[in-house]
C-alpha cells in the first residue's frame, strides 16, 4: 500500500489523480489533499478518501471546512496556507506527492517533496521553468524519485531506455527528442482573426479537458515553450536538441529518435490518466480508466512545423532559457500575468506574447542561488507585467 499527498486535488490532474485511486483501493491510500478555494469539492473528496490532512488556501474556507467535516464525523485536520502545503508534502507518512498546483503557488511545496526523498509525479511545470537547477539539486540531495506527469514529457520518459533516470544526460544513442504539440484551437488562423479572438475560445481546447489558464497557455504555445524548459531541465539536454512538432490529433505524445534512424513514440488515447497511473505505479503498470487505442478508427496522423510568426511564445521561451538565471522566472510570471488579464478581458490574445517579451527584456543577470532569489525575481517580473498591462491599456484608449 502506497501513501498519496495530492497537491491541486480539486485541479483537472487532482481530480484524475483520485480516480485512479479510486480504481486501486488496495494499492493506494490518500494520505492528504489540497485546493485552492474550492472547499466544497474538498469537502466532497475528503468525505470519500478520508485523509489525514486536508489544506485549503484561505483561513476562512479552512474553517468552514473544519466544521462540516465535524457534522460529518471525519477527523481529517484542516490546516490553510503556504507552509501547510510544505508539510503535506514532506510528511514522513507519504510515499508519493501529486504536484499538481497550477503556477508558481506549487514551487515551495513541491521543493519540500523532493528533499523530503519522496517520489515526487510532477505536474507542475513551472517548478523546473522557475527554479530549474534548483530542483534538480533538491530531487538529487534528498534521493527523491522524480516522474514527469505533463503526457509530452511523460512519454518521453518512457520512450528513452529503461534504465533512464530524470536527470541523467541520455546516452550518446540518443539522437534528437520530439516534443508534440496539438496546436490548440488557433493554429489555422490568420493574425487578423488572432486579434479578434476571446477567452471562451481560447479555452475551448480541441482535444484535452484542462483548466482555464493552462488552455490560454496551449494556445498561445507558451505551454509548450514552459515544456521545452522543463524538458531540458529534466532530460538534461539543450533547446537545440529538442524539435516541437505540431500534431493536431493528440494521440502521439512525443518520441525520441535514435541514431540508427529509429524513432520510438507513445501513442494512446489523450486521458491524462494514463500517465498519472504510469507514475504512479512505475516500474509496473496498472489500469488507469483510459480507453484504449483503436487503430482501425485513427483515419488520419499530421505533423506540421509550428508557426513562429503568429506564435512568438515558443521563441520567447527558448531565449529565456538561453539567457538563463532569473529569465525563465521572468518569462513564467510575466505570462501568468498577462494570460490571467486576458481572461478577465482586459488585453487581446496577441497582447499576450508582447507583454512577456518586454517583461523578460528586462530581466537582470542574477544566477539562481537560492529560493528567496527565485521568490525575487517572480514578484520583481510581476510587478512589471503589471505595469506593462496599465500602458497597454492606456495606449488602447487613445
Amino acid at each position: 500500500m502506497k501513501n498519496l499527498c495530492v497537491l491541486g486535488a480539486t485541479g483537472s490532474i487532482g481530480k484524475s489523480t483520485l480516480d485512479v485511486v479510486r480504481r486501486h483501493p488496495d494499492l493506494y491510500n490518500i494520505i492528504a489533499i489540497s485546493g485552492h478555494s474550492n472547499w466544497r469539492l474538498l469537502l466532497e473528496q475528503a468525505s470519500e478518501f478520508k485523509p489525514d490532512f486536508v489544506v485549503v488556501s484561505d483561513p476562512v474556507h479552512a474553517k468552514t471546512l473544519e466544521a462540516e467535516l465535524g457534522h460529518l464525523d471525519l477527523d481529517s485536520t484542516v490546516l490553510s496556507g503556504a507552509d501547510s502545503l510544505e508539510y503535506i508534502a514532506s510528511l514522513y507518512t507519504v510515499d508519493i506527492v501529486m504536484a499538481a498546483i497550477v503556477g508558481a503557488a506549487g514551487l515551495q511545496a513541491n521543493l519540500a517533496a523532493a528533499r523530503s526523498g519522496k517520489r515526487v509525479l510532477l505536474a507542475n511545470k513551472e517548478s523546473l521553468v522557475m527554479s530549474g537547477a534548483l530542483f534538480m539539486d533538491a530531487v538529487a540531495e534528498g534521493g527523491a524519485e522524480l516522474l514527469p506527469i505533463d503526457s509530452e514529457h511523460n512519454a518521453i520518459y518512457q520512450c528513452l531506455p529503461t534504465s533512464y533516470r530524470c536527470g541523467q544526460r541520455p546516452s550518446k544513442d540518443v539522437s534528437k527528442v520530439l516534443l508534440t504539440a496539438s496546436g490548440g484551437p488557433f493554429r489555422s488562423m490568420t493574425q487578423v482573426e488572432l486579434e479578434r479572438v476571446s477567452p471562451e475560445q481560447a479555452c475551448a481546447h480541441p482535444n484535452w479537458s484542462m483548466g482555464r489558464k493552462i488552455s490560454v497557455d496551449s494556445a498561445s504555445l507558451m505551454n509548450k515553450g514552459l515544456e521545452l524548459i522543463e524538458a531540458c531541465w529534466l532530460f538534461n539536454i539543450a533547446p537545440k536538441d529538442i524539435e516541437v512538432v505540431v500534431h493536431p490529433q493528440s494521440i502521439v505524445h512525443s518520441m525520441v529518435s535514435y541514431i540508427d534512424g529509429s524513432v520510438i513514440a507513445q501513442m494512446g488515447q489523450p486521458d491524462m490518466r494514463t500517465p498519472i497511473a504510469y507514475g504512479m505505479a512505475w516500474p509496473e503498470r496498472i489500469e488507469s480508466g483510459a480507453q484504449h487505442l483503436s487503430f482501425n478508427s485513427i483515419k488520419d496522423l499530421q505533423f506540421e512545423t509550428p508557426n513562429h510568426a503568429l506564435f512568438p511564445c515558443l521563441g520567447l521561451a527558448v531565449e529565456a532559457f538561453n539567457k538563463g538565471g532569473v529569465a525563465p522566472a521572468f518569462l513564467n510570471a510575466a505570462n501568468e500575468i498577462a494570460v490571467d488579464a486576458f481572461l478577465k478581458g482586459k488585453i487581446r490574445f496577441v497582447d499576450i506574447p508582447d507583454i512577456i517579451e518586454r517583461v523578460v527584456a528586462n530581466a537582470p543577470s542574477t544566477p539562481l542561488t537560492d529560493l528567496q532569489t527565485v521568490l525575487c525575481a517572480d514578484d520583481q517580473a510581476r510587478q512589471l507585467a503589471t505595469q506593462y498591462l496599465t500602458k497597454n491599456r492606456q495606449a488602447r484608449a487613445i
